[in-house]
């Protein structure tokens, strides 16, 4: 193991990653947000700090979100856990929907308690809509 890396290495990779961490604690407020989920979503880092996910899940889909999130804080096994990728959309600033893709990391306590969840993010939103078009198109070519 090589120890060639800057002393911040590890703060580094959660603040400067391509792809966006947000992590909320056991409540949903999110508690850090790296420029890259700025970059996604639209939102600074002061407008997200302390706000609840309600900012970027949309309406209709909050519900089944926190029915979901509340159950695993109360020690619920996820069942999105070890590297499950998840594929759903989101709310950018502007009010538009993207797409995104990421996966969950629960974060504990020393004594095993689940403190809350980091998510590392990224969007597809151009890929999404890639594939949408490519499924109108071969439905046509089936269909005439």
């Amino acid at each position: 193991m090589t120890t060639d890396f800057p002393a911040d290495f590890l703060a580094r990779l959660a603040t400067d990653s391509p792809d966006a961490i947000v992590y909320a604690d056991a409540a949903g407020c999110i508690r850090f947000w790296n420029a890259a989920a700025t970059r996604i979503f639209g939102f600074s880092e002061s407008e997200a700090l302390g706000a609840r996910l309600d900012l970027i899940i949309p309406e209709r889909l909050r519900a089944r979100h926190w029915e979901g999130y509340d159950k695993v804080m109360g020690g619920a096994e996820s069942r999105y856990g070890a590297g499950s990728l998840l594929a759903v959309p989101a709310l950018h600033k502007d009010g538009r929907q993207i797409s995104i893709e990421f996966t969950i990391l629960p974060l504990r306590d020393a004594a095993g308690k689940l403190l809350g969840i980091a998510a590392y993010l990224r969007d597809a939103t151009a890929r999404f809509e890639e594939m949408r078009a490519l499924r109108r198109e071969l439905a046509a070519l089936k269909g005439g």
